[in-house]
């Protein structure tokens, strides 16, 4: 439920940051007739994700145990993907996140502005979109249950309170610390997903390697105690694991934590400031060389005007 809360706290908030940027800015510019245009658009973009995630809950139930495990499977590995990219993405883009909105923003809201439409829907939908399918794996690597979603609707409803109270300045956070630390998490959260979805695939002979179990510390962590169903719901906990699936997850883990760490050691190093120029004894030398010929030509250029100056004038004889 926790892991659930945490990733519709920060889908939400991010959403919940870009409606603010754009209604702000449709303020400031004096654009108040489209307002009604942007909510539309946010609005489909809820409105889609929502049926997204009944089609995946409901929609399988008349396949195959086979067909249901393939979409089961293929579908976890691309909610971590999307989890993935998203991470990445919003490290990148957090600082230019607000220009470059408002630029597009000025795209749409040429003419009678039903651009804005099709730009709140597809900025706010993406966000959607990435929450319905990331908790819907969540949700079915730990067997179902209302507490997952539960848990990513209060993450949600949190995320849209935090956001209406930063855009009304009532509250500052520091967004830079708060997306790290999270994103920091959803990679564990995310390798559990990738061993479930590998799990999955391996029961519906997709991928090899079915009941050869890495080990089962199941008697030392059972599943049904209360810490195993709490690291069940945090990180997709398995007591009892394949070796495809141990590989993948530390595969998982292990690579994409080191690229965040260093996207994240790049973007905190403060920018270098220019080198002053520096003099060797060649350069020293060579300037000195370069004044005394200079000198020296001055010098003789002078000396051919004074002499100029003062040689006779030729005489003239009268004829």
């Amino acid at each position: 439920m926790f892991a659930n809360y945490l990733i519709g706290l920060r889908e939400g908030l991010e959403a919940s940051l870009v409606v603010g940027i754009l209604i702000a800015y449709v303020v400031k510019v004096g654009r108040r007739d489209v307002l009604s245009k942007l909510w539309a658009g946010i609005g489909i973009a809820v409105v889609v994700p929502l049926g997204l995630g009944a089609l995946l809950t409901w929609g399988p139930y008349g396949l195959s145990f086979q067909a249901q495990e393939i979409l089961g499977g293929g579908l976890s590995l691309v909610a971590v993907g999307f989890v993935t990219w998203m991470t990445f993405w919003m490290g990148k883009t957090a600082r230019s996140m607000k220009t470059t909105l408002q630029s597009k923003l000025d795209s749409a809201l040429v003419g009678a502005g039903w651009g804005v439409i099709i730009l709140a829907m597809l900025s706010v939908g993406r966000e959607g979109i990435e929450t319905a399918l990331f908790v819907w794996a969540t949700v079915a690597s730990v067997g179902g249950g209302w507490e997952p979603v539960v848990g990513a609707l209060l993450g949600i409803l949190t995320a849209v309170v935090i956001g209406a109270l930063i855009y009304r300045g009532m509250v500052k956070i520091n967004l830079g610390t708060f997306f790290t630390w999270t994103g920091a998490f959803l990679i564990l959260v995310a390798g559990g997903v990738l061993a479930y979805g590998i799990g999955d695939l391996q029961e519906a002979g997709v991928l090899p390697g079915a009941g050869v179990h890495a080990y089962d510390i199941s008697g030392i962590i059972p599943s049904s105690s209360w810490y195993g169903t709490f690291l069940t719901g945090i990180v997709n906990f398995n007591p009892s694991p394949t070796w495809l699936q141990v590989f993948g997850w530390l595969a998982y883990v292990v690579i994409v934590s080191a690229f965040y760490l260093r996207q994240h050691r790049a973007s905190a190093k403060p920018a270098k400031p220019a080198k002053p120029a520096t003099t060797t004894p060649d350069s020293v030398q060579q300037h000195q060389a370069t004044a005394s010929s200079s000198s020296a030509s001055s010098s003789s250029a002078s000396s051919s005007m004074a002499a100029s100056s003062t040689s006779p004038l030729p005489r003239t004889t009268a004829s």
